[in-house]
Formats: structure tokens, sequence, C-alpha cells
């Protein structure tokens, strides 16, 4: 039954189309839902009372719970104040892993401390056998210097060449702030975070489901690194732009035989045991000790997968996007088959 809904934006209320989606059939789930502060949505009302949104809230986790596999993962996103709740009602049907924080200072003002990041429960719907794998991120550095940031003393023959074990705070990770890259979405969130979640809790081919997809970002994500989606989006505008996203988004974040996570020309995530067969695609200073002062590369040879940015003007309107990208009648009856 899963099948006629794999690879699909489907526009509707997601508590509705959850019922289509079997018990223990999804391997990744995600929901960066509204945030329930008066944000301009199109097709949802973001003021709802404080009860009343936790109550809603609670219909859509309970759902998300019930299709996760026994081996899959569960990762909610929005500020700390709503997680706390989240994670309260979490707690009785599934098992917390991490609290992850990525860096984010633009995150809502707050009453007392300036809020300088944003969560993300972790949880697996068992406490044991769930896939997790160790992730590795490139070695921070000093812009102008080129040196690590971090003093790592006499331990610098050690170092990882590529980079260190990701942790739980993720300060590498931005926001979209250029409006070059944003959807008309309030609540865009960056291509690469969701890259990292799906590298560190599902394999090739797995199935990763958004109940909120917005404007397909956890989608293409998916399906760059060669995942299966499912994305549920109440507004149609949002789930159109999905749609001609995806339709020109392959699966090609990869090096060799490993997925991989590309941002501005860089990999910026790699699964800690793909590091072997990864390797002889690096230039790899010698001896390890350099990497404190040059950092490690692709090499010349490797290619580059790009990201594509659409400006709003061009996604909105089909006629001036098809003009855009060059009409033909495969790339329509590619847009059909994703629409339909």
């Amino acid at each position: 039954m899963i099948n006629n809904y794999l690879n699909r934006i489907l526009q509707g209320d997601c508590l509705e189309l959850f019922k289509n989606i079997p018990d223990n059939s999804v391997d990744m789930t995600f929901a960066d839902p509204p945030f329930n502060l008066q944000k301009k949505y199109t097709s949802y009302k973001d003021n709802l009372a404080f009860q009343e949104y936790l109550d809603w809230c609670e219909q859509w986790i309970a759902e998300m719970v019930r299709v996760t596999k026994p081996t899959g993962s569960i990762f909610l996103h929005n500020i700390p104040k709503w997680l706390t709740f989240y994670a309260t009602y979490l707690n009785k049907f599934a098992h917390f892993k991490h609290w992850i924080a990525w860096d984010a200072p633009t995150a809502p003002m707050g009453k007392s401390l300036q809020p300088a990041h944003y969560g993300i429960l972790f949880y697996t719907k068992e406490a044991k056998g769930a896939k997790i794998y160790e992730l590795r991120y490139p070695h921070k550095r000093d812009r102008k210097q080129g040196f690590l940031w971090k003093d790592y003393g006499g331990k610098k023959d050690g170092l990882h060449p590529f980079g260190p074990l990701v942790s739980d705070v993720w300060t590498d990770i931005h926001r979209v702030k250029h409006n070059s890259k944003r959807d008309p979405h309030p609540c865009q969130l960056p291509l690469h975070l969701l890259d990292r979640l799906i590298l560190l809790t599902t394999d090739e081919n797995d199935i990763v489901l958004d109940p909120f997809s917005g404007t397909g970002t956890t989608a293409i994500a998916a399906k760059r690194l060669g995942r299966q989606y499912i994305g549920f989006e109440l507004d149609e505008n949002y789930a159109e732009i999905s749609q001609k996203k995806i339709a020109f988004t392959k699966s090609d974040f990869k090096i060799g035989d490993s997925w991989v996570s590309f941002y501005l020309n860089d990999v910026v995530t790699i699964r800690n045991r793909d590091w072997v067969s990864l390797e002889p695609y690096f230039n790899i200073p010698e001896p390890a000790r350099s990497v404190d002062f040059q950092k490690t590369t692709l090499k010349r040879n490797i290619v580059i997968p790009q990201e594509k940015v659409y400006p709003l003007e061009k996604i909105v309107e089909t006629k001036t996007f098809f003009k855009e990208i060059g009409h033909s009648k495969e790339l329509e009856a590619k847009l059909n088959a994703v629409s339909n």
C-alpha cells in the first residue's frame, strides 16, 4: 500500500494523509511544524490557543510514531519552548537519543537570555536496534589564517584528516538568509541540515516522511542522497513548488559508492565508516599534524554536484519556469508524473 505514496508530495491535511500510511513502514520521520508564532502562512492559522496547539501536535506526533519502523528514527524541529512539551509526550511512546542544537542566531527573541539555537529532538522507535551512524564534518578553521580553531596540543598527530565526529551541537549549519536561495515559505530549512539527519539514520532506498513538507526541503535532501520520500503539504502553492523542484533533483550526492553531503562546493558530512572508501578521493596533508594548517580537499577530477537555485518568480509561475529552463516533452512528462 505504501508504494502508492512513495516519491510523491501529497497535498492535504497531514492527519488525513497519515491514514494512508501503514504501521511500521517508514525508516525516518521528520517534522518541522508551524511554531505558533503568528507567522504568515497562506493555508494555516499560526496563532492557536496554547492547549489547542499542543493537542493538535500530539495527534500528528502519535502518527509519526505509529508509521515509523522499529529500526527507525523520529526527529522533531522547533523552538525549545515547544520541544519540552513534545518530549514529555514522546517519552511515553519512543526512546530519547539526543537534543540536537543547531546554530541559529536569528531564533525568536527571548525575555531573558538571547536565544542562539533551534532544537531537534531525536528519538528512536525502540530502545535498541535502531540505525544510527557516526558522522564526521570538516575541521573548523580561522577564516583568515586557515588554522584549526581548536587547540589539540600534543595530540595533533592523531587528528582525523577529514574532521571530527559530529556532536549534538551543530554550529556549522546556519539558517537560510539570502533571498536568492529562499522560497516563499516563512520557515525554510537548509538542505544540508536534512542531509545530515538522513545520513545519520538511514540507508540507500530507505523511506523518509515529512508531514509538513513546505517547499520540499526534506524530499529534495532524501532524493539527492538516494532515499525515497513521502511529503505531506497543506498549502497547494507550496506543494506545487516542491514538485517542480524535485523534478530537477538528481540522486547524485555521492563520491564513489558513498553518499555524502555537499555545500558550497565542499563535502560537509560523511559517514565515519565510509572514510576508508572515500580517502582515495581526497588530497590529504602529510604528516597528519599538517592538518592543523592545511585543509584536506577533494582531488580536482572529482565532479561536485551543483545545488539548483530557482528564484521565486521562476518557480511560482509555470510558464516563466518552463521558459527559463527550456521546455521539452520529456520535461513536461516528468513534471506530470511527479504531480499525479
